[in-house]
């Protein structure tokens, strides 16, 4: 190899090239961790929006995480199947099912979430805490445009 480098320049100078890497870099991390408690990316998603937003709709589930509805459902049968989530009427609208965690899907979620933010500090270490945090305030900002874009609401930063 010469002084170029291993990757094409003209692919280099493409931020979308380089978001979509790293991502995967990212995710190929996570997946172990995933793989491990025999998870796929969208039920852990799925587990993480409901402990942060807690008891909501099915269909809210995956409008927030960018999902297939009918792809959701199957993502939340698996779920429910190992006693991390559970559907229960509405008590607010008995024509309407919410989808919750379980008591053990919420210990179980946070523990996983502590091994997650562990793989993406190790794959995130070559930069400075400064440097992460930049990189997530500006993919957050990108994301935040695309949502509401896809939505139609205001962006709503979390506390």
């Amino acid at each position: 190899m010469d002084d170029a480098g291993v990757r094409p320049p003209s692919l280099l100078g493409l931020q979308s090239y380089l978001a979509g890497h790293v991502s995967r870099i990212g995710r190929l991390a996570l997946s172990g961790v995933l793989d491990d408690h025999r998870l796929k990316f969208p039920e852990f998603a799925a587990l993480l929006a409901l402990q942060d937003f807690g008891p909501m709709p099915q269909f809210e589930v995956a409008e927030r995480l960018d999902l297939n509805r009918s792809h959701l459902v199957g993502y939340l049968d698996a779920l429910e199947g190992m006693g991390y989530v559970e559907r229960f009427r509405d008590q607010r609208d008995r024509r309407r099912q919410l989808v919750g965690l379980t008591d053990s899907g919420k210990g179980f979620t946070k523990r996983l979430m502590v091994l997650a933010r562990k793989t993406q500090t190790e794959y995130l270490a070559v930069l400075s805490k400064a440097e992460q945090a930049t990189l997530a305030e500006l993919l957050t900002r990108v994301l935040r445009a695309y949502d509401q874009k896809r939505t139609g609401k205001p962006d709503q930063p979390a506390d």
